[in-house]
């Protein structure tokens, strides 16, 4: 990085950070007249115990990266992290009505997302563990957000992991990673993700039914799920329409939610017809809807879809809202009716529309949050409002800034901002841009930011006499054991165990994992690919090299996490050697690449041990930015490419 530039950024961090200060103390001071007076305060738990003979961290820290924050009740919450990687290990923690504490240093995950289920149990998608074999190319299995833990009362007593479901991967049933989680009740949960992997068209859905975790595929579209909220005993669950998805069509609308009834059925049914899109607007140009729902209204709020969708008219942020209880126009006050209704609060065409007309002097959507994006939605619960967490779009189409404040506003149902804050942090400096927020009480809200600090939204009195969980099941020693996966057979010792009599305390043994071994001179399908083979072209042009040995659809995606930032179209290629080449961004750097092939011809068979693969992944690092662009050294990191 150019040094002018490093100072820049230094001398602008110490003046934001005496702004900041200065910006905290008077915004704490003033509270929030619209919401009982409530203050948004940065509430950081202490860093957990350090092992022994380790130093710990002697003041709060980021917890990372906050996949999900959920409550059963405003005194009993509980989040997942995926850790700093230094003091805070992933996992979970739980608040208990005054403050957070970590509750288990097993099952924490890349982005996961937390099920409540009852008062005592709830579900949480977790990071895989590593130990199984690598793919006949030596990929390793993926890990992230493709796992499950349950939580409930053990024979202790006390809460424990009582149940952990995983899968063995490079499988056609391996379970993909999961974006979504809810429960109707400790006997119906469901876990929703990614789109299965082609020629299979369709959703990733797991069914808990009280005994057993089942495959539920949503099969009518081939869009991944992304949330998932209940409502009035129903299940909504949002979907991420994506130009990569097969079943893209412009200009027709895709159903960007579906519905599920789960007292009687485990079949989503998708919903047409909503106040979503304005004229010239295909239905992939705004993302995936984020969802959040209280005891009168479920919310729905989606920005524009990143990268812009070709030849689509613009997309701004938009805002739905179900309910039985709606702002009349032309009443100029709230009206109670029969059953609940959709209403756009904000978006297309401006608050309020007639239903499925969109009048050409209405407000177009892109007004109101200009050129930000959604990244959750939090109905509050005894008001007509939600508070929402925006970004910008800039950043979120490039790479986050370290000096980004925490952007939140408050909407009501009749389309009024009523407040609309930057939150700085402590006077120590930004704490991290706004991510997920979650209200469980009225003026009882909390926000995680990207760098994992908790801010809470409270009155006075409620802070100086918090309602403390008494509940001693969630009291207990660190959860520090996950029990064996079911679904993923565990390799057993032939050794004599070590005799540890004389020890006071064994550590637990290591598990590891194996798949059912090929029989001895089986027939066998010869892999798809072979010879793969990767290379920088130029300065940021990568290029793979492979071999097909039948006709077969190819493309390459490469993901920043879970963002899609380079890609090529899908081609159609004869048996033999091809390449294929994607232009990089060097401040968005792949953190995945996915070869992706559908065979269009039967593989030919042969007598072998080896088993083919129709998918292949890798891990990439970023470069060295400290080196200039294009030299040996920028790149050495990607050296392990070769291997995919």
């Amino acid at each position: 990085m150019n040094p002018r530039r490093i100072w820049t950024l230094l001398l602008a961090s110490l003046i934001l950070s005496l702004a900041c200060g200065a910006w905290a103390s008077q915004a704490g001071a003033e509270g929030l007249s619209d919401d009982g007076g409530a203050q948004w305060r940065l509430e950081q738990p202490a860093a957990p115990e350090p092992p022994n003979g380790v130093e710990g961290a002697k003041t709060p820290v980021g917890l990372g990266a906050i996949g999900d924050i959920e409550f059963w009740a405003p005194n009993r919450g509980v989040l997942i992290t995926a850790g700093n990687g230094s003091t805070v290990p992933a996992g979970v923690w739980e608040y208990n009505g005054q403050n957070w504490h970590e509750l288990a240093d097993v099952c924490g995950a890349s982005d996961g997302r937390i099920a409540w289920a009852g008062p005592n149990e709830f579900w949480t998608i977790s990071d895989g563990r590593p130990g199984q074999a690598p793919d006949s190319k030596g990929n390793p299995p993926p890990l992230e957000d493709d796992s499950l833990c349950r939580f409930g009362i053990g024979s202790s007593g006390k809460l424990e992991v009582i149940d952990s479901y995983a899968s063995l991967a490079f499988l056609s049933t391996s379970y993909r990673a999961m974006d979504a989680a809810t429960c109707a009740g400790p006997n119906n949960c469901w876990f929703s993700g990614a789109a299965l992997p082609e020629p299979q068209v369709g959703a990733f859905q797991l069914h808990w039914n009280g005994k057993t975790l089942t495959p539920e595929p949503y099969l009518a579209e081939g869009h991944a799920i992304t949330d998932m909220a209940k409502f009035e005993g129903l299940i909504y669950q949002s979907v991420k329409l994506s130009p990569d998805d097969a079943d893209i069509q412009h200009p027709p609308e895709l159903p960007a939610l579906h519905v599920l009834e789960p007292a009687t059925s485990t079949t989503f049914e998708p919903i047409f017809g909503l106040p979503l899109y304005g004229p010239g607007e295909f239905s992939d140009a705004l993302d995936a809807l984020h969802l959040s729902s209280d005891e009168n209204s479920l919310w729905a709020a989606a920005g524009p879809a990143l990268p812009p969708v070709e030849k689509s008219a613009p997309a701004g942020i938009t805002l739905l809202h179900l309910s039985k209880r709606q702002y009349s126009r032309e009443a100029g006050e709230y009206v109670e009716t029969a059953s609940p209704t959709w209403e756009e609060v904000d978006g297309p065409c401006g608050p309020a529309p007639t239903p499925g007309t969109c009048p050409e002097n209405e407000p177009t959507g892109l007004t109101l949050f200009p050129k930000q994006v959604v990244h959750s939605i939090a109905a509050e619960p005894g008001t007509d409002s939600a508070w929402v967490s925006l970004g910008s779009q800039e950043e979120a189409e490039t790479v986050q800034n370290p000096l980004a404040l925490a952007s939140i506003a408050r909407i009501s149902a009749n389309g009024a901002v009523t407040d609309e804050l930057q939150i700085p942090g402590d006077g120590s400096g930004p704490k991290g841009a706004a991510e997920r927020i979650v209200c469980p009480a009225t003026h009882d809200c909390w926000l995680a930011t990207t760098r994992g600090w908790l801010f809470h939204l409270s009155t006075e009195a409620e802070r100086s006499a918090p309602q403390i969980d008494s509940d001693g099941a969630f009291s207990g020693p660190l959860i520090a054991e996950r029990p064996i996966d079911e679904g993923v057979p565990q390799q057993q010792s032939d050794a004599v165990p070590e005799d540890t009599s004389g020890l006071v305390e064994a550590p637990p043994p290591v598990e590891f994992v194996k798949t059912k071994p090929t029989k001895p001179l089986a027939r066998v399908q010869v892999p798809l690919l072979a010879d793969i083979r990767s290379r920088l072209v130029g300065r940021t042009t990568l290029q793979v090299s492979f071999h097909l040995s039948v006709k077969a659809r190819v493309r390459l995606i490469a993901q920043h996490h879970k963002q899609v930032v380079a890609r090529t179209a899908t081609s159609v290629m004869k048996a033999g050697s091809h390449d294929l080449r994607v232009q990089l961004n060097v401040h968005l750097w792949p953190t995945k690449l996915d070869l992706q092939t559908h065979a269009l011809a039967p593989l030919k068979t042969v007598t072998t041990l080896e088993a083919g693969t129709e998918t292949i992944s890798t891990s990439l690092v970023y470069p060295n930015l400290r080196a200039p662009l294009g030299s040996a050294t920028a790149w050495t990191n990607l050296a392990g490419l070769g291997r995919l």
